[in-house]
């Protein structure tokens, strides 16, 4: 093995990303704890509520959750349980279903944004200039495009990035 390639940009650039990652989740995975939420659960309503209608198919929320059919399933069952969720049959397929985030899970994200948001300015967003963040929206499309291209089943294109305030 070359030890060129132990000092590749490429190999750096991805050992910052996991880093930046898993501090970043530290973070937030504890103030979403705090509202009795894990994060899977937390991307789940997120998905949920910023979907049309407040729903989506099961299949799509499994692709973009990039959770199994069995892993989607727990998670609405959790959510279900805890009356932030329910499931609705598809009225066009008698195979399919949908996950409607509920009132209580519109409370609750109303309740758990405010803080969680603070936290990913204060740790995220908010260290970076309006045009890198434009440029890393872009970045991470393009990445999430590639490695996850069922991540937008269900919705309507992204708008595109805009500067903070």
């Amino acid at each position: 093995m070359s030890d060129e390639l132990l000092e590749d940009a490429r190999i750096t650039a991805m050992g910052l990303f996991v880093e930046a990652f898993t501090g970043l989740n530290a973070r937030l995975s504890v103030q979403l704890a705090e509202h009795g939420l894990g994060n899977v659960d937390f991307e789940v309503l997120v998905r949920l509520s910023r979907s049309p209608g407040g729903e989506l198919r099961m299949t799509d929320l499994a692709a973009q959750t990039g959770l199994s059919t069995s892993g989607v399933t727990r998670v609405v069952d959790r959510l279900e349980r805890d009356g932030l969720a329910m499931r609705r049959a598809c009225p066009t397929d008698r195979r399919g279903s949908f996950t409607v985030v509920t009132p209580a899970g519109v409370a609750k994200m109303h309740a758990v944004l405010p803080g969680h948001v603070a936290l990913i300015d204060e740790w995220f967003t908010g260290r970076l200039a309006p045009d890198a963040l434009d440029s890393m929206l872009t970045s991470l499309r393009t990445i999430r495009d590639a490695v996850r291209p069922g991540a937008t089943s269900g919705i309507h294109p992204a708008p595109a990035p805009r500067a903070a305030a």
